[in-house]
């Protein structure tokens, strides 16, 4: 549904020199797949997709959506888009801000009230109707504007930084939103920097560092690296004795501790020891996700 097929793009920066965003870079996205898009700060995220939206032309390569530039899709389909920065004007009010967006997003003027309404429920914005948008908390204004990146139920949807500023409440919400959003015939795209948001939500996340697409993950597949690796420890019982075992142990609080890199085999005796020494452990889990790992691995600690 969306290809990008050797896509760079170059600019020139406020000194005058030329920058390359993204170099090379080829991915398909098929239809009914939502794909995740990670990646450091000025890694080329934005780029990618102002490119897909059409308000960036590549230097070199080509973008399509349905084999079409994206200009002309967006002219002729919409996308739903969601802003990393939603700058709608304060003095609107919530109800007007949806009313507004529904003309713009080409909604048919006898389903515009009727599908701000539904927005309004699914974000659980009934209580903020008649406030203005400068009257909104940060969770509130993120929701709004995911309310009016949906309004027009289009088959792509591009959301940046979703879940940025709501609450663990919310952020599950979104996450059960996403789940009632995916269809065979709509592609989601989700950048964000929260990867264990993406791990989640994500078929595939494609991991970008300098411009360059660097892997892509199935998260479906994906499994932990079982060599050397970081591990949280957690004991109700005998911490005390950790430093014997795991030289190098951190002391995280309330008993948890986040052992040095070691291979599953090392960890396994480690336990078996301190256990035979009365040792308590209530939980053992890997330091990072499977998709933080394979992140660490390409970008590493540049970007932390």
């Amino acid at each position: 549904m969306i290809a990008f097929v050797g896509v760079g793009h170059t600019y020139r920066n406020i000194i005058g020199r030329t920058v390359r965003a993204v170099d090379d870079f080829s991915l398909t996205i098929s239809p009914g797949e939502t794909l995740g898009l990670a990646g450091a700060n000025g890694a080329g995220k934005s780029t990618l997709i102002a490119l897909m939206l059409g308000f960036l032309r590549p230097t070199n390569g080509s973008v399509t959506i349905e084999g079409m530039p994206p200009r002309q899709y967006v002219e002729h389909n919409g996308i739903g888009y969601l802003s990393e920065l939603i700058n709608i004007p304060p003095g609107w009010r919530l109800e007007e801000a949806l009313a507004r967006y529904a003309v713009l997003a080409g909604v048919p003027p006898n389903r515009r009230r009727a599908r701000a309404n539904d927005m309004v429920d699914l974000l659980g914005l009934g209580e903020h109707r008649g406030k203005k948008v400068k009257q909104l908390s940060k969770g509130s204004l993120q929701r709004l504007g995911l309310a009016q990146a949906l309004l027009r139920d289009d088959r792509v949807l591009v959301l940046d930084e979703p879940t940025h500023g709501l609450d663990p409440v919310w952020t599950q919400r979104f996450r059960d939103i996403v789940q009632t959003l995916r269809r065979p015939d709509r592609t989601i795209f989700i950048a964000s920097h929260n990867l264990d948001e993406l791990q989640r939500l994500a078929d595939r996340v494609a991991i970008i560092d300098r411009g360059h697409l660097q892997r892509i993950v199935e998260m479906r597949t994906a499994v932990p690296d079982l060599g050397a690796a970081a591990y949280h420890v957690v004991f109700a019982r005998g911490a005390e004795l950790i430093g014997d075992v795991f030289p190098g142990a951190i002391a995280l609080g309330r008993g948890e501790f986040e052992l040095p890199a070691v291979d599953i085999e090392a960890l396994n005796q480690g336990l078996v020891l301190l256990m035979q020494r009365g040792a308590l452990v209530t939980s053992v889990n890997p330091a990072h996700s499977a998709l933080e790992a394979q992140f660490r691995a390409v970008v590493g600690e540049r970007a932390s």
